[in-house]
């Protein structure tokens, strides 16, 4: 069915949901299997604690049969296809993603925790718009003729041309903040390319990218384009990435995983994309709109309970404001509901998982040890994953606050006089994925934008992304860009012809 109006709460769990969660298996080729080793995990409901379903535990000999399934597929139909029926098949499946759309945010609520309205309009609608995208790029991969200046043998001319071609079988892994989104954002330009996928998504929220392998054989993909392998990182991901028969690697997740599979994928030559953490900064200068406080902290900052990669954790106000904003960023804070995503009056949702939750509360705790004043102090239920939203001030930049990525509804506000050393501050960071600045200048904005070290920099606006816009990071927050039309580069090898002629 489709998705109900966005702001409405769930009273009722979907039957389709609950006939899903009895036996969700990985999809490899046009089976659903159990794993070679009959071994599953539990999957949890974040705002409960409790299990909703259990999931092959994946390893090397399912991985194994996946990329063969793959690798099958590219080799014979879907490497047969013309671009047009890449795209018409594409279409079909985010039209089957917008039929199927209040299964997929139920799912991905229970799963994930997120509120039920990013589950419907992000999850789910935007979604179907990014395969609709990706589509269409499908029809308009194009090489180039080159003049080329070979002189010899005598008497022989030559014309030259590039080919673009699909790289060949995609291992994508995905992380659990938006389980949904990610997966359509590493499949589809994988498709529109050519290339087939075996997708490993994050242990903790595999059930939306489960239940989107059999809506691309609903659609009509052969079987093996798309392929969900389910399992941990150590037993399934590592065996992924290694895989001989994989040929480029799309990675979202921690820096320091990106590392380890950045470095695995050298190894072999693997063409590799990795979109990793940040620690974003927001710079407002004393002639910023005030208006715009609420949304700058309701979306830059708490924006899926502060779980994104581009959330506006480090706040720098410059001081003929700063108190104001404090005031204000302070009121926003504490009117944020904390609660359970299918109810869509709370804004701040369960963090993933226990481990996470027990890792945003020891950066509190620690930001606390280390001489910080936490302005809200409010506590948050006692079942379920739940952190409450905090705010810190008198912090220093050296403090793990200011360094490291927390991934939660924490944030840090200080004060800045120059604007100069407010952009020092602002790059003070192993990470560069996104920032903002904040102001009515436009010769500010011109001056300072420049100097940012991220791969996106918004004005008067934070962690807005869109389909069109190239999407990356600076330093150790990744390689590689995605979306837009550049995004199909990703998997496609550029391949040189020379014609010698008399």
């Amino acid at each position: 069915m489709k998705i109900a109006r966005p702001d409405s709460a769930v009273t009722e769990i979907a039957p389709a949901v609950t006939a899903f969660l009895a036996a969700p298996l990985m999809q490899i080729g046009a089976k659903a299997t159990a794993a070679a080793s009959g071994r599953s995990f539990p999957v949890y409901n974040p705002a409960t604690g409790q299990v909703i379903a259990q999931v092959p535990a994946g390893e090397a000999e399912d991985v194994d049969r996946a990329v063969r399934a793959a690798q099958a597929a590219f080799d014979g139909p879907w490497s047969q296809l013309l671009p047009v029926q890449r795209q018409n098949l594409m279409l079909k499946l985010a039209d089957l993603i917008e039929e199927n759309g209040e299964e997929l945010a139920q799912l991905e609520t229970l799963n994930q925790g997120k509120s039920i309205t990013l589950s419907r309009l992000i999850e789910v609608q935007s979604s179907a718009e990014y395969i609709r995208y990706m589509a269409g790029w499908a029809t308009k991969i194009e090489g180039a003729t080159l003049d080329v200046s070979i002189a010899i043998p005598p008497g022989t001319r030559y014309q030259a041309f590039t080919r673009k071609e699909a790289v060949g079988v995609v291992a994508a892994i995905t992380p659990w903040n938006f389980p949904l989104n990610m997966a359509v954002w590493k499949i589809a330009p994988a498709l529109a390319a050519g290339c087939t996928v075996v997708l490993k998504p994050a242990e903790e929220t595999p059930l939306t990218s489960i239940r989107l392998a059999q809506l691309c054989l609903e659609a009509g993909l052969p079987e093996g384009v798309v392929n969900v392998v389910t399992g941990d990182g150590a037993a399934a991901g590592a065996a992924l990435v290694a895989h001989p028969g994989v040929a480029k690697v799309t990675f979202t997740g921690s820096t320091e995983t990106g590392k380890l599979i950045g470095i695995q994928a050298m190894k072999d030559m693997k063409r590799v994309t990795l979109e990793l953490g940040g620690k974003a900064p927001m710079v407002m200068f004393d002639d910023m709109d005030l208006d715009l406080l609420g949304a700058a902290v309701g979306i830059g900052s708490f924006f899926n309970s502060g779980q994104t990669c581009c959330s506006g954790a480090r706040i720098y106000a410059q001081k003929g404001i700063y108190d104001k904003a404090l005031e204000v960023i302070a009121n926003v804070t504490r009117s944020l509901s904390v609660g359970a995503g299918l109810d869509p009056a709370h804004q701040i949702n369960p963090m993933v998982s226990a481990r996470h939750q027990a890792h945003v509360r020891s950066c509190i705790a620690r930001g606390l040890e280390e001489g910080a004043t936490a302005v809200i102090g409010a506590s948050a239920p006692e079942t379920g994953y739940f952190v409450a939203p905090e705010l810190f001030t008198d912090v220093r930049q050296d403090m793990a606050l200011m360094q490291d990525e927390i991934f939660g509804p924490v944030v840090t506000m200080t004060p800045f006089d120059d604007p100069d050393e407010a952009i020092r501050l602002a790059n003070d960071t192993r990470y560069g994925l996104g920032a903002s600045i904040w102001t009515q200048d436009l010769n500010r904005m011109m001056r300072y934008v420049p100097r940012i070290k991220a791969g996106t920099v918004w004005v008067n606006s934070h962690n807005i992304p869109d389909q069109n816009m190239p999407f990356g990071g600076y330093k150790q927050s990744g390689l590689g860009r995605e979306h837009g039309c550049g995004a199909l580069d990703n998997y496609l090898e550029t391949k040189s012809v020379c014609v010698a002629y008399r």
